[in-house]
Formats: structure tokens, C-alpha cells, sequence
């Protein structure tokens, strides 16, 4: 079987990615920012069912080129899954720049080494914030990068992406490119790190919430997010295209409902925008949450479940799993 390099192999759905390469028989080389995590990831990997023995893990950054002629030798496929993300109040700096950079590092190391395909994980982030009353979105809509009301975040994933189209457009790439772009990310983690859309998840079950925001996302199973990744990458029909991964949207008290039916204490009541407005003066990870309330944004996942023979995980199911794990770790 071929080797895959897989960055950000800590990560909520770098590990998964690796799980199921593993289970595919690949070999991976898979980059870590801190090496010193390296056991977390082999524990987590093992505990899960699958042998560490096919795992080479490297020590590598989205900002400088130490370590990538290293992770990347022998390797035919990469899956680009490292970006930062966090739901706090960061500098722009802090997103964009390890976000661009990173993605340019990856496409000129996949040139450099001859690899045959590169999946990069996008976001929703890209496409959803057009600023011009868009409430259904498909791969062709791009998030305005220019409009001052973006998100940092947001804004990085619009600019990481492009720069990676262009980047294949302008140096004649030698490989082809997939991009995904999942929704918020839910379902169990492969280690401690529950991932970053899961912490939506324990803010509505943990009873430090007074209500809840207006809020309407899409929801998508990490399982189901590397699946997509790994059949991108295993299908030429996929070249060239940005694929959303969105099982369903909800709005968040129908997502605390679901919580609420499986035995979890969740608010009912919807806050207004000024009174959330309020709280994120107190806590930071509200700010990014505040932009996004009152407006309606519906995904098509036509492109996965035609190109990629998509079966998702249902939202519902994956939201409880997130819940109970949360709770067996006692994070709440």
C-alpha cells in the first residue's frame, strides 16, 4: 500500500484520519508541531484498535520547512489537515498567518517530492461568510475576506484556501487538489483533546450558560469528516473540486433538545443578541459565537454524497456520542 502524509496528527480529525488509513492498511508519516505529544497520539491510536506500527510521526511546523523533507519522503498522498483553530479572542495575525503559510508549505513540498495528491481541509469558514443575505450556500460561494465584520478564523481558512488554488493554478502543479470543507465538527475524539466544535457541545451541558445564542450551524461527524478526506483521495473524480461535508443544520436549541431527550440538562431559553453581546464581555469564547447569531446558513452536501459515495453519520447521534464523551471524561 502507498504512504500518506498526514499534518497535524494531535488534532481531532488528524487522528481520525490516521485511524482510518491505518485500518486501510496505508502507512502514514504524520507531522506534529510538539513532538512531545507523540505518545498521546500512539496511545489514543491504540486504545482505538488499530497498530501503531505503520506510524512514523515527525516533528514539523505550518511556519518553517524543518522536519517536511523528513515526514514527506516516500510518501504519494498527503492529507493537509493542520491549521489553528481556537473559538477565543486571538489577533488576526495568530490564524491567518500559520494558516497561509502553512497551506503554500504543503503545496510547494508536494511539488518538490512528486506527490501524487493533496486533500486540504477547508471549512465552511470559506464559503459561508458572503455578507450579502446568502442563506444557501454550495462549493461555489466564497466568505468575503475583505468585509471588517469576518471572522479571524473565517478569514483564514478563505485565504489558506485560495492561496492553495493558486497555487496549483500558477506553478503548473505536478499534483492534483481536493478540498474539504466540513461544518462544525462533532462526534468522539481519539484522545482527551475533544476538538474545538465539541466544546459547543459541553457549554450547552455543562450549566455554565444562562440561555441559549440564536444560533444555526451545520453539524458533521469527525468520522465521517476523514472519511471524506481518505475517499477524496482515493478518487480522481474528486480533482479539482471543493466538496462540503455537512450532514444537517440545526439551530442550537434544537441541538439542545436532542441533548435534553438524551437525559443531558441543557437551557431552553434563546438569548437575545444585545444580552450575548454582554456575556462575551466576560467570556472571550462567545466573541466569534456573536457574529454568527440570527442568521440562517443551509449547506448541500450534493458533491460528497455523489463523488465520494457519502453515507453521514445522522447529526443527532453524533451530537449524544459527543455529549456521553464528554461526560465519561468528567469535563463536566
Amino acid at each position: 500500500m502507498s504512504k500518506v502524509l498526514v499534518t497535524g496528527a494531535s488534532g481531532f480529525i488528524g487522528m481520525h484520519c490516521i485511524q482510518q488509513l491505518i485500518k486501510k492498511g496505508y502507512e502514514v508519516n504524520s507531522t506534529m508541531r510538539s513532538i512531545e505529544r507523540a505518545d498521546e497520539v500512539r496511545d489514543g491510536l491504540t486504545e482505538s484498535g488499530v497498530s501503531v506500527e505503520k506510524l512514523n510521526l515527525f516533528k514539523a511546523d505550518l511556519l518553517n520547512d524543518d522536519g517536511w523533507d523528513e515526514a514527506i519522503e516516500g510518501c504519494e498522498y498527503m492529507l493537509h489537515v493542520a491549521s489553528p483553530f481556537v473559538i477565543d479572542d486571538q489577533p488576526e495575525e495568530f490564524f491567518t498567518k500559520p494558516a497561509v503559510e502553512g497551506a503554500l508549505r504543503a503545496m510547494r513540498f508536494a511539488q518538490k517530492h512528486g506527490l501524487k495528491k493533496v486533500v486540504l481541509t477547508s471549512s465552511f469558514a470559506a464559503i459561508g461568510d458572503t455578507f450579502d443575505g446568502t442563506e444557501s450556500f454550495d462549493e461555489s460561494h466564497w466568505s468575503d475576506a475583505n468585509n471588517p465584520e469576518i471572522a479571524f478564523y473565517n478569514k483564514s481558512k478563505t485565504l489558506a484556501e485560495k492561496a492553495a488554488w493558486d497555487f496549483v493554478k500558477d506553478n503548473n502543479a505536478s499534483f492534483k487538489l481536493t478540498v474539504i470543507n466540513p461544518v462544525a465538527v462533532t462526534g468522539p475524539s481519539l484522545s482527551k483533546d475533544i476538538g474545538i466544535s465539541n466544546s459547543l457541545v459541553m457549554k450547552l451541558i455543562n450549566g455554565k450558560l444562562p440561555g441559549i445564542a440564536k444560533l444555526h450551524i451545520g453539524y458533521v461527524d469527525v468520522r465521517d469528516v476523514a472519511f471524506a478526506h481518505i475517499a477524496a483521495m482515493e478518487n480522481a473524480n474528486s480533482d479539482g473540486h471543493r466538496i462540503v461535508v455537512s450532514e444537517k443544520e440545526l439551530w442550537m436549541n434544537e441541538a439542545a433538545k436532542i441533548l435534553r431527550e438524551a437525559g443531558y440538562k441543557t437551557p431552553k431559553v434563546v438569548m437575545p443578541k444585545w444580552v450575548l453581546k454582554i456575556v462575551a464581555r466576560f467570556d472571550k469564547d462567545m466573541t466569534a459565537v456573536v457574529k454568527m447569531v440570527n442568521k440562517k446558513r443551509c449547506t448541500h452536501s450534493t458533491k460528497a454524497k455523489d463523488i465520494l459515495n457519502w453515507d453521514p453519520i445522522p447529526a443527532e447521534q453524533s451530537i449524544v456520542e459527543t455529549a456521553d464523551q464528554i461526560k465519561k471524561y468528567g469535563l463536566i
